[in-house]
């Protein structure tokens, strides 16, 4: 027992032997830390020596008021972009110091490891981005960032001038640099070259000059650039952490070099029992346990870990990588139905990705008619995420998504100035153009596929054919329609149409309707139908808009059978000329009880089994097409529209009888005759109203037809007409005094609150 109790008392030594240890080996650690950013420490900036120091002033060759009216009312939209200026900047600087070690190796002997760090200083009220790119000189910094008219790249360049295959780079510190006065009162950049052994800082509190002077803490750098950022009040939100990776993540996630962001995290660790109390339970139970806690670490974290796929060989990015890289962009669960992996040259270069969404995102169709963007495509330069407000794509194709990397377009422009530029017109041909290979393409290698992607997107690509008149033919070839030939959905082209069309046949027949089952009984079908003709079966609301405008494919006219005359056969005039006159005393008695809603009445050339059709005239309202219009109600801001549309819908239709149907030559016996009753007139009048319904168009009076209807079955059982229901209800009571008041009540608190936080209340 004694033994063990001694061998307990040992292990509590060795172990606070050890908790010093690591303690004052921390300490030393936290020392070192301070001068130094190449481990996996923050940069610990200290700030009094150089608070303190006096250097040499300089004024600002370009006064600060105007350049500040130029970066926040020309140059940016939000002040957020600061992030992705110093990045951009940073990446630059390390392009430059990879391109000069390609020649010389020795340029990375001061620093190979090329990254960009961002930490920030709560208690400093600090934010400091740091890279160990190319650095500058004490003349670089005075030249560079004295001026927004010089750039480091100029100079840059023009060593490599006779070098046609040197890299092109955005400006080390241009008019980008000076963002950072929107959220910053003062700013220090500690710069290292490998061109000079000091480091110098530069210091500006954005009034009219800045000071250079040699850094007091001597080379804490090795090589690169340190910039410090003293933040405004209202710019503190740049300092927690969630907010830097959300900004780097949406405008840097693509830059080469690592980005690396100082992190706290939360961890679970052990810990040995070694406070007194523990240590004497330790040592009466003879048992070492540990214990868990939580604690918080800080480190390294990596926020740029996703590559840039576009700038990669097309063969070489497989189709997993493209569906884990479309997943990332658009944070969505599906796969991609297709996509098109493309890179432009000449006047303009730069590379693209373009993807089709397997399905439309709910709010697609609002946001297209509310501003015509869905920000489907975000604009990179060189990496650099620039802006998903540009229109890159048409209206009818803003339903992909993707990326455009541009090598050279103009930045320091405003977003309107930009948006007409050459550069950007190029692109967006160029990206409407691939897109439509990448739908033929899909039509071609996966007709499952297609037939997904056409049940979400028809009614865009039949938008582009009505709007956009340089694609309109290619967009057309990419449809697909139901036919009479085979019902089933998106089942044939207008070329597969013109390869079964009938000898001498110049039209293209198609009927609109809300289904195929609808057209299917519609009247107006039959003739063509047993005459051989294939009909396109048109079902999208869009779709008699779209043949409008597109009147006709490859030489043949689209011909709307519900409509207008329909010419058939050449040899048949004659004999309709003759049925025309025998029908004529059957025409006249049937416009003379109809002429309220007929226009005249003609035998009809399009129907074989029914008795009657309703038609409209060539340039009025097909039934579909009033139906449509209808539902959507009184336009309340264009009142003279509304007259318009009115006087379309009152438009008289003309009624087409079948010579051949038993009915109706039933009925021109009976008016040779003149032998028609009041019933007959009721039956022909409820005739007509059914057949209207067939026609598509809706009943003028649902009451009168549902009276005839009812007298109809009336007449049939045996009830007269004069006979009416026996109607025995209780009447509803009238209200209590007490429900009065309970009203009267409630109508008091009818009030509008100052402050709905004020008060606590139900909605209803």
């Amino acid at each position: 027992m004694r033994i063990n109790r001694l061998l307990g008392i040992l292990l509590v030594f060795v172990s606070c032997v050890y908790v010093i240890a690591d303690v004052i080996a921390e300490e030393n650690s936290n020392m070192n830390d301070v001068n130094s950013i190449n481990n996996n420490n923050p940069p610990q900036v200290i700030l009094r020596d150089i608070e303190e120091l006096e250097g040499e002033k300089f004024t600002f060759q370009t006064e600060v008021s105007r350049l500040m009216h130029l970066i926040i009312n020309s140059l940016y939209k939000s002040r957020e972009i600061f992030l992705r200026e110093l990045i951009s900047n940073a990446s630059d600087a390390l392009d430059k110091i990879r391109f000069l070690s390609l020649t010389d190796p020795a340029a990375l002997e001061s620093n190979s490891d090329l990254k960009i760090t961002i930490a920030a200083y709560d208690d400093q009220k600090t934010l400091v981005i740091t890279d160990t790119g190319i650095g500058m000189t004490r003349s670089q910094l005075k030249d560079n960032l004295g001026t927004i008219a010089k750039s480091g790249t100029s100079e840059f360049l023009s060593k490599l001038e006779q070098n046609k295959d040197a890299l092109t780079q955005i400006g080390q510190f241009g008019v980008g640099f000076y963002s950072i006065f929107l959220v910053a009162d003062k700013v220090t950049v500690a710069s290292k070259s490998n061109d000079e052994d000091d480091q110098y800082v530069w210091i500006s509190e954005a009034v009219n000059d800045f000071t250079i002077a040699k850094d007091p803490r001597g080379n804490t750098l090795g090589r690169g650039t340190e910039i410090t950022l003293h933040l405004k009040p209202d710019a503190y939100r740049f300092l927690e952490e969630k907010n830097l990776k959300q900004l780097v993540d949406r405008y840097s996630q693509f830059i080469t070099f690592p980005i690396m962001v100082w992190s706290s995290h939360e961890v679970t660790v052990e810990k040995d029992a070694l406070d007194d109390d523990i240590i004497e339970e330790l040592i009466d139970e003879e048992k070492n346990e540990s214990i868990q806690e939580k604690k918080l670490i800080h480190q390294w974290d990596q926020v740029n870990t996703q590559k840039p796929i576009w700038m990669r060989d097309i063969k070489n990015v497989s189709d997993e990588e493209h569906i884990e890289f479309f997943k990332s962009i658009t944070k969505s669960k599906d796969d991609p139905l297709a996509w098109i992996h493309s890179k432009g040259e000449g006047e303009v270069e730069f590379r693209s990705v373009l993807y089709v969404p397997s399905a439309m995102s709910e709010n697609f169709l609002m946001n297209m008619q509310k501003d015509g963007n869905n920000h489907p495509i975000k604009l990179f330069v060189k990496r650099v995420f620039i802006s998903d407000e540009m229109t890159l794509l048409p209206k009818w194709l803003s339903f992909l998504k993707g990326i455009v990397d541009a090598d050279d377009i103009p930045l320091n422009v405003s977003r309107e100035t930009l948006q007409k530029h050459r550069s950007l017109r190029v692109i967006s041909r160029h990206l409407a153009k691939k897109a439509l290979d990448m739908f033929t393409a899909l039509s071609q290698s996966d007709l499952e596929k297609y037939k997904k992607f056409l049940a979400q997107y028809s009614i865009l690509l039949k938008y582009g054919a009505i709007e956009d008149q340089p694609y309109r033919k290619k967009i057309t070839s990419l449809l697909r329609f139901s036919t009479s030939y085979d019902t089933s959905a998106f089942s044939s082209s207008l070329d597969d149409y013109i390869d079964r069309a009938k000898a001498g046949q110049k039209s293209i027949y198609f009927m609109t309707g809300s289904s195929v089952n609808e057209i299917e009984q519609s009247p107006f079908i039959e003739s063509l139908l047993a005459r051989g003709y294939e009909i396109l079966y048109f079902t999208d609301p869009i779709d008699e808009h779209f043949v409008e405008k597109i009147p006709g494919y490859n030489g043949k006219m689209f011909v709307n059978i519900a409509k207008g005359d329909l010419d058939l056969d050449a040899a048949d005039v004659e004999k309709d000329s003759q049925l025309e006159a025998e029908f004529k005393p059957l025409a006249d008695w049937l416009m003379d009880i109809l002429s309220d809603q007929i226009a005249k009445v003609v035998v009809s050339r399009r129907l074989t089994t029914s008795p009657l059709a309703i038609v409209s005239p060539k340039n009025g309202l097909s039934g579909h097409a009033q139906k449509l219009l209808d539902a959507q109600g009184v336009n309340h801001k264009n009142p003279s529209m509304n007259m318009i549309l009115e006087s379309i819908r009152l438009q008289k239709k003309n009624l087409e009888i079948n010579p051949n149907h038993p009915v109706i030559r039933s009925l021109l016996d009976y008016v040779e005759q003149d032998d028609i009753t009041e019933d007959m007139a009721e039956l022909i009048k409820l005739m007509y109203e059914t057949t209207s319904i067939r026609s598509g168009f809706p009943v003028k009076d649902m009451t009168q037809f549902a009276n005839r209807v009812e007298g109809l079955i009336r007449k049939n059982v045996g009830v007269s007409m004069a006979e009416q229901a026996k109607v025995n209800v209780t009447p509803a009571k009238e209200k209590t005094e007490e429900e009065k008041k309970a009203d009267e009540e409630l109508k008091k608190t009818n009030i509008v609150y100052e402050d709905e936080n004020d008060h606590e209340h139900d909605e209803l």
